[in-house]
C-alpha cells in the first residue's frame, strides 16, 4: 500500500512551522536556552547541576500551580508573597517550639487556606478587586510577620522542612518530586473532571457561566483556596531550601511576579489560553533555568531583571499576536 507521507500536514514543513508557532513561549525558550547551554555552558546540563535547578525551580513551581488557575478565571493572587513570608515565620518562630513538625507543617498549609479564603470571600461576595485585595493580604501578613519578629525573631527550621526543601532520596532532591506530586493529579483533574470543564467555562465567560447554571462564585472561591494551598507549599519548599527563618520583607516576593510571568510564558492568560498545567510549568523551570544560565555569566540582579522583563514582553507580544 502506498501512503503519502504528505497528507499528513505535520510531517511537511509547513505543517511543522504551524506546529511550532503554536507553542507556548516557555517551551520555545526553555528549548533555546537548554540549546544555548549545551554550547556555551555545558556545565549547566550536568546532572549535579540540573538537580540543583530543579530543586529551586520548585518553589516557584508551587505558586504557579494555583496561579494559573486563579488568572485562567481572571482573577489573580498577589497575596503569595505574604502567605511565603508568614509560612516561613510560622515554621521557624518560637511560637511552635516543641510540637511535632507535622503539626508545624499543618499550621502552615491552613494559613494559606485561611488566607485564600479570605481571599475568595472578599473578591466573590463582596466584589473586590482581585488585585486590590490579595496585595492588600500581602501587605498586612508582611506588617504583622515584622511587628511579631520584634518579640520572637525566627530562628531555624524543623529538620522535616529542611528535608523537604534540601534533602534528597537517592541522590534526587525531594523538592521537586514535592511539586511533580502536585503537578500531575492538579493538571488530571482539569482536564478530566467537572472542576476544570468549570474552569474553563468561568474563564471563557463568566457572564454565560452563570447563566448556564455553572457556580462561577464558588469555582472562583475554589480557585483561591487552591491558590493559598499552594503558596503555603511553596513557601514551606522554600524555608526547608533557606533553612532559616527570615524577617526580611522581601523574602519571595520575587516569586510572585515570577509566577505571573511563568504563567504568561507558559501559555495561559486572563481567561483561559492554550495550556492548563504543563506550560506554567515549564515557564517556571525556564526561569530557573534562566537565571542560572544568566549567573554563569557574570550577570547582576539588575541585569537578570532587565533581561527577565525583556522576555517577558516579548511573550506577551507573542500571544497577542497569535490571538488576533
Amino acid at each position: 500500500m502506498n501512503t503519502n507521507i504528505s497528507q499528513y500536514p505535520y510531517f511537511s514543513l509547513k505543517g511543522l512551522l504551524v506546529a511550532v508557532s503554536d507553542l507556548s513561549p516557555a517551551y520555545l525558550g526553555t528549548a533555546f536556552l537548554l540549546i544555548a547551554a549545551w554550547i556555551f555552558r555545558p556545565i549547566l546540563l550536568s546532572e549535579a547541576f540540573f538537580l540543583v535547578i530543579l530543586r529551586q525551580a520548585a518553589p516557584l513551581g508551587m505558586l504557579v500551580l494555583g496561579q494559573s488557575i486563579v488568572i485562567r478565571c481572571r482573577s489573580i493572587d498577589l497575596s503569595i508573597g505574604g502567605i511565603i513570608l508568614a509560612a516561613n515565620y510560622i515554621a521557624s518562630s518560637a511560637y511552635l517550639n516543641g510540637y511535632p513538625d507535622y503539626v508545624i507543617i499543618m499550621a502552615c498549609i491552613l494559613f494559606g487556606l485561611m488566607v485564600g479564603a479570605t481571599n475568595g470571600i472578599l473578591i466573590t461576595q463582596f466584589r473586590g478587586s482581585a488585585v486590590i485585595i490579595t496585595l492588600a493580604m500581602s501587605i498586612v501578613f508582611v506588617g504583622v510577620v515584622v511587628a511579631l519578629a520584634r518579640y520572637t525573631p525566627p530562628g531555624d527550621v524543623p529538620p522535616l522542612i529542611r528535608y523537604f526543601g534540601s534533602g534528597r532520596m537517592n541522590n534526587i532532591p525531594i523538592a521537586p518530586m514535592i511539586w511533580i506530586a502536585f503537578v500531575i493529579p492538579i493538571a488530571l483533574a482539569l482536564r478530566w473532571t467537572v472542576f476544570g470543564r468549570y474552569v474553563d467555562a468561568v474563564g471563557a465567560n463568566p457572564h454565560a457561566a452563570a447563566i448556564s447554571g455553572i457556580p462561577y462564585l464558588k469555582i472562583m472561591f475554589l480557585t483561591h483556596v487552591l491558590s493559598g494551598f499552594t503558596a503555603a507549599v511553596g513557601g514551606l519548599l522554600l524555608a526547608g531550601f533557606v533553612g532559616k527563618g527570615s524577617t526580611d520583607t522581601g523574602i519571595g516576593q520575587d516569586l510572585v511576579l515570577n509566577s505571573i510571568a511563568a504563567v504568561i510564558l507558559g501559555g495561559v492568560n486572563f481567561g483561559g489560553g492554550r495550556s492548563r498545567i504543563l506550560g506554567p510549568t515549564i515557564g517556571a523551570f525556564m526561569l530557573t533555568f534562566l537565571f542560572n544560565f544568566l549567573t554563569s555569566f557574570g550577570f547582576e540582579e539588575s541585569g537578570k531583571l532587565m533581561m527577565q522583563g525583556f522576555i517577558i514582553a516579548i511573550a506577551a507580544m507573542v500571544e497577542g499576536m497569535k490571538r488576533r
